[in-house]
């Protein structure tokens, strides 16, 4: 790449360059949750449960995918669209012993919630303490 490439470039491609890819696994059948707690014991595992239709829960996605800056080797992370699969939803809260709320996500260590934050109070940068 020559000096001059980057001047041909638009400002969302550079933006585009810029973006770091999340490493989401989707979370979408119930026989998953065992899975889930059993890989807790050798990676942390976080859980995000997300509402497509709230405007909240998108703007909390978006800002939490802005920040998100550990790898699939460091914690695996999971996404649950809640309109789509609302009994696994439900099945997170009786298994992990934890309130439904939207969005929220839950940090999974040794097969137990070591962490679960809601609303404005997701904050990415706050996974690192889990890894």
């Amino acid at each position: 790449m020559g000096i001059f490439d980057r001047f041909k470039k638009t400002q969302r491609d550079i933006a585009k360059e810029e973006i770091i890819e999340v490493p989401w696994h989707v979370l979408s059948e119930m026989e998953q949750l065992e899975e889930l707690a059993e890989q807790s014991k050798t990676t942390p595992v976080t859980i995000f449960k997300h509402s497509t239709t709230c405007g909240i829960s998108k703007m909390v996605f978006r800002n939490f995918e802005r920040s998100y800056a550990l790898t699939d080797t460091q914690m695996k992370l999971y996404y649950l669209d809640l309109k789509a699969h609302r009994n696994v939803s439900d099945e997170v809260g009786y298994k992990f012993q934890v309130i439904h709320e939207s969005p929220q996500i839950l940090v999974i260590k040794n097969g137990n919630v070591v962490h679960h934050a809601s609303h404005h109070n997701i904050q990415a940068e706050a996974l690192k303490n889990y890894v």
